[in-house]
């Protein structure tokens, strides 16, 4: 019996709809992990990577999250309500807010790195190291393609 050709079958078992459902599944994955700190992924994501990288502005997190810059103001606004972060002028160009981690926000990122290694753990039952870097190896070509092919 001769398989379907991958373009011949309907969209809800193409390829791409596996990935699409599987980045659902992973968002709301986390964000039940880090609901025991009342964090959703984007604002345990914001905190970590300040937490590991210092201080940035709200334009250069946006860029890095990879999210709309007011969508990223919402996120710091939730996390500065909390003291988790807070804003100082930039010394260099006062119109622009640099975003640090407040002492909490440097104990929730400790608190978010064990959760991560928890969730990861969980993620990665079953797959070796080689079927991560091989999987790493196409998601990163199927973003450069479409990266070539913005219009």
């Amino acid at each position: 019996m001769a398989t379907e050709h991958e373009l011949d079958t309907p969209p809800w078992l193409r390829v791409e709809t596996t990935i699409m459902s599987t980045a659902r599944q992973l968002r709301c994955f986390y964000d039940r992990y880090f609901a025991e700190l009342d964090l959703n992924l984007s604002q345990a994501s914001l905190l970590a990577y300040v937490g590991e990288f210092g201080p940035h502005t709200q334009t250069a997190l946006a860029r890095r999250l990879d999210l709309g810059r007011a969508a990223t103001g919402t996120v710091i606004d939730q996390l500065e309500e909390r003291d988790l972060v807070q804003r100082t002028p930039n010394p260099e160009d006062r119109r622009v807010w640099v975003i640090a981690l407040t002492p909490s926000g440097d104990e929730t990122v400790r608190k978010i790195t064990k959760l991560d290694a928890e969730a990861r753990d969980v993620l990665r039952a079953g797959l070796s190291r080689q079927d991560r870097q091989a999987l790493a190896s196409v998601l990163v070509q199927l973003q450069q393609n479409m990266t070539d092919h913005q219009t």
